[in-house]
């Protein structure tokens, strides 16, 4: 079937195209990469290696190979529903609106949260590099900093995101060429395959579990779908992007990992003791070439943790509130879209508030990174699985689709793997998000019992503008 434009296919829905399409498929594609940073395992890699049991780079194979029948089915769904909103849209329109509801306040731990660990982490990499300025002033200037340029419109931000890009990869390009050359010379450990398969450490627990914690530098590939409203190009670049971001940061996260872990010069002590003070990466940069490429990679990691990557962050969040709002499941103020700039203003404006007030709560808090990213896994984890099954019920059992693999087979196998990955994870992450859904359930319930049951603006059976090819 032919596709129509992506105009089109908004208004058929039942809504305004309001936000500006300008976004191509090179710009869906740089904001997915931006979002989960290509030197992402910088900041997390001791809680990966110690988690993994050394094997760092399964840990992210595994990862990448969940997230990618997830974001096939994000390929699905966004063809069928061009809408901004993410597993809020697909959920509600797939299933049905309350459980659009639930996945989108479960998505909520994740998009909401996440800005304020980026500035987090970023304040805390930046105050050990420059002590003299405390972590809630760099918290403070990367929030003002990245809602002023999302104010500016989406363009500002693309064109942000590929400069930031750039700069990320130069500096994962010296470190793993400075790696390589330091192991061919002796240091390290020299070059083994423990980092993907290690027969003293190895169980598919300690696997899984390790990639609960590893996710987290895979989460921001959905974020491409918030865009769907300013992407130019067919419902089908949607899809296309999340895949090629996924493919693309998998490759470079598994590469690092490998020649990182190598480079440690005392295992047994990282795994026994952990990372508490997150340098551990910047130690086997160390190892490699000295203090200048340790220094380089984690002022690296600030500006990509604590600009670029929170950029982005912030802006998907406010597309996932202007969403919800628009369809009267949160206060309609949220749904104001800025005459000229053609963006969500007040949902900017309160991402950056929610953001700045977490960060400086959590900053406070000696686990706060950790309470954060735990939090954040878990919610979109537990609405990937939403996902998995939206595509089944939409197309095979409503639609009838006859494509088992696409519609039955992968969604199938994304969810069992998901599925694990969430037993395994961290037991306090588990009690802490089952209570937001409760809470969540509670506000669904309320709504429906004062009659405002969550609607959409047609109904949930609307179908596909595209093929199911």
């Amino acid at each position: 079937m032919t596709e129509t434009s992506p105009s089109r296919d908004i208004e058929s829905f039942g809504y305004r195209q309001e936000l500006r399409r300008s976004l191509t498929f090179s710009d869906l594609l740089v904001y997915g990469l931006v979002f989960m940073v290509p030197i992402a395992p910088f900041g997390i890699f001791g809680g990966v290696f110690q988690g993994s049991g050394g094997m760092v780079a399964l840990a992210y194979v595994l990862g990448m190979v969940a997230m990618m029948f997830t974001a096939l089915s994000y390929a699905q769904m966004s063809r069928a529903f061009p809408m901004a909103g993410s597993v809020y849209t697909y959920a509600g329109r797939g299933i049905g609106a309350p459980v659009g509801f639930l996945s989108g306040w479960m998505i909520l731990l994740d998009y909401v949260l996440v800005p304020g660990l980026l500035y987090l982490i970023a304040g805390v990499a930046m105050n050990s590099l420059v002590p003299s300025i405390p972590v809630w002033l760099w918290l403070v200037g990367f929030v003002l900093l990245n809602t002023a340029v999302n104010y500016l419109g989406i363009e500002t931000t693309a064109r942000v995101n590929k400069a930031v890009l750039v700069g990320e990869l130069l500096v994962l390009a010296v470190f793993v060429t400075a790696g390589v050359v330091a192991l061919a010379a002796g240091k390290g450990r020299g070059f083994d395959l423990t980092p993907l398969y290690d027969p003293h450490t190895f169980s598919w627990s300690l696997a899984f579990g390790a990639v609960s914690i590893a996710v987290l530098s895979f989460l921001g590939f959905d974020g491409i779908s918030t865009l769907a409203e300013e992407n130019r190009d067919s419902a089908k670049a949607i899809g296309r992007s999340m895949v090629a971001a996924l493919l693309l940061a998998g490759t470079l996260f598994i590469a690092q990992t490998w020649v990182a872990s190598l480079l440690v010069t005392d295992p047994q002590a990282l795994i026994r003791d952990g990372d508490p003070n997150g340098t551990a990466f910047y130690d086997a940069a160390r190892t490699a070439a000295g203090g200048w490429l340790a220094t380089l990679t984690a002022v690296t990691t600030a500006v990509a943790w604590g600009f670029a990557n929170s950029l982005v962050a912030q802006a998907a969040t406010s597309r996932l509130l202007f969403a919800m709002a628009r369809d009267r499941q949160l206060p309609a103020f949220l749904a104001k879209v800025h005459p000229t700039r053609r963006v969500p203003v007040n949902a900017t404006l309160l991402t950056a508030g929610v953001s700045l007030v977490l960060g400086l709560y959590t900053a406070s808090r000696d686990d706060g990174i950790t309470l954060l990213s735990t939090l954040v896994n878990f919610g979109a984890l537990t609405t990937f699985l939403v996902l998995h099954v939206a595509v089944v019920v939409h197309y095979l059992v409503r639609n009838r689709s006859r494509d088992y693999w696409r519609h039955l087979i992968a969604p199938a196998i994304g969810f069992v793997i998901l599925a694990y990955v969430i037993v395994n994870a961290d037991i306090a992450a588990q009690r802490l998000g089952f209570v937001w859904l409760l809470i969540g359930a509670i506000v669904l319930a309320g709504l429906m019992a004062t009659g405002r049951r969550p609607r959409l603006s047609v109904t949930e059976t609307t179908q596909s503008t595209g093929d199911p090819e």
